[in-house]
């Protein structure tokens, strides 16, 4: 009898044994009333409702405030999440929170760095105009038992050898956690980058870009940054999903969905459709 199982078990495909994960990098928008009919209180369903849609198992946000986190938990209660204030690593400022599908995950572990020469305490790097981080977690699915780490992050808007040490910091963080262990990865985040720059291309050089690896065609425009403007170009991506190891893309794409006329961010989410092997 145990012959004839394992005769089945060998039989079956490699895809029973993998994990089908909805990966999303969504910069919300921080809460200012100074964005009128776009600020926050009118946005909360339209960004709950999206990642409820689209069916997220792990995602990384960009910009949240402690309050909008905290709106953001009461309407989705089913998700996890953790992080802390980039300004005093509790609660002050905009964080990098990771939200995750505790019926899938166990978290493992967490943690967060500062994207500067000081990265264990809260700090502002090189020629950055802000504190910036990252957020990391390492998870084991309740699937297949298998680990793997995830870091989100957002990347100074104007410090350009910030933005190139941040990358640096990211890729050598990244190589110390994998170490022999050849854990899969998955990096989201806002990097305030096009992808023919220095920074990005230097994680390109370890990270696979979703987008790029991607099985099935692209979807959605190529450019992430719409400003709340319907008739954006939408030319310029600066939103990413890279993935490391034994993770397949099957999909991408920018979600360019909106619901009166009015956009759920001023970025679009970026959504990928990924088997972690």
């Amino acid at each position: 009898m145990k012959k004839q199982i394992l005769i089945i078990l060998l039989l079956l495909p490699a895809t029973i044994f993998a994990q089908q994960m909805n990966i999303i990098s969504f910069n919300i928008r921080y809460n200012t009333p100074n964005d009128g009919e776009n600020a926050w209180p009118n946005r909360i369903e339209m960004v709950s409702g999206l990642i409820r849609f689209h069916e997220a198992d792990i995602f990384g946000m960009q910009e949240a405030l402690v309050g909008q986190i905290e709106d953001l938990k009461a309407q989705l209660p089913e998700y996890e999440w953790f992080g802390v204030g980039r300004d005093d690593g509790i609660k002050g400022g905009e964080f990098s929170p990771v939200f995750y599908n505790p019926k899938k995950f166990i978290l493992l572990k967490k943690g967060t760095f500062w994207l500067s020469e000081t990265p264990e305490k809260p700090s502002k790097g090189w020629d950055a105009a802000l504190n910036r981080i990252v957020t990391w977690g390492k998870f084991q699915s309740k699937v297949t038992g298998k680990q793997f780490l995830f870091f989100n992050t957002h990347f100074d808007h104007k410090g350009n050898e910030a933005r190139k040490n941040s990358a640096s910091l990211i890729y050598q963080k990244i190589r110390e956690m994998v170490q022999n262990k050849n854990l899969p990865v998955i990096l989201t985040g806002d990097f305030n980058l096009t992808p023919d720059t220095e920074p990005i291309q230097l994680l390109k050089k370890y990270l696979n870009d979703s987008r790029e690896v991607s099985e099935e065609p692209p979807y959605g425009p190529v450019g992430t940054f719409e400003g709340f403007k319907l008739d954006a170009p939408l030319e310029n991506r600066i939103d990413y999903i890279f993935t490391y190891g034994e993770i397949d893309v099957k999909k991408y794409a920018a979600l360019s969905e909106f619901t009166n006329h009015r956009f759920p961010s001023d970025h679009l989410p970026v959504f990928a459709k990924v088997v972690l092997k």
